[in-house]
């Protein structure tokens, strides 16, 4: 069979779409917002986000580059911005990087700050990076220190920005952006 051109669209994901192929209860998936060249290929998420959460979304046809975005050892940061519905106290944002231990699982970031004025006391706004990401693990972790998250957004992964690209749109990689990806992150 002939090698089959390697895809790697980034989508930016609205709220309330979910990352499946199918949804037996028919609500819209990631699939659905895929520009039209691309939909032939068989695409599938390099990590996800559930569907309360929103944001940058890789869709490829490529496993060995999901392996590489995925796995914990290749330390890809991903970074999110999320609001919450209380205040979050500045003198705590230490326990999000040490970490909760919810279910024998340890919840933690690497980086968390204020998103905007980084000096307040607290804010609903914040600025999150982390390596891995389990399952809900940002909404975990805020849900054992007795915060609500109104809002999940998931905006960079290594260099690489969906800043200023439309809901619900999908464009194709070049290298050099495929490469960004992978770069370290060195705000962090």
């Amino acid at each position: 069979p002939e090698e089959q051109e390697s895809i790697v669209l980034v989508l930016n994901k609205p709220r309330g779409v979910l990352c499946t192929n199918s949804d037996p209860h028919g609500g819209q998936t990631v699939f659905d917002l895929v520009p039209p060249e691309w939909s032939r290929g068989r695409l599938f998420c390099a990590g996800r986000l559930d569907k309360d959460s929103e944001g940058l979304l890789i869709l490829t046809n490529d496993g060995d580059l999901a392996n590489r975005l995925m796995h914990p050892s290749n330390l890809v940061t991903k970074r999110y911005h999320v609001s919450l519905k209380q205040p979050y106290p500045r003198g705590k944002l230490f326990r999000l990087m040490r970490g909760v231990t919810v279910e024998g699982e340890k919840l933690k970031v690497e980086k968390a700050v204020f998103a905007g004025d980084k000096n307040k006391d607290e804010s609903t706004e914040l600025d999150l990076a982390m390596h891995h990401g389990k399952k809900r693990e940002i909404r975990r972790l805020f849900q054992a220190l007795h915060f609500d998250v109104k809002k999940l957004k998931r905006y960079q992964v290594g260099r690489y920005s969906i800043k200023g690209m439309p809901k619900g749109a999908g464009i194709a990689l070049t290298s050099r952006e495929i490469a960004l990806l992978f770069k370290a992150d060195t705000d962090l």
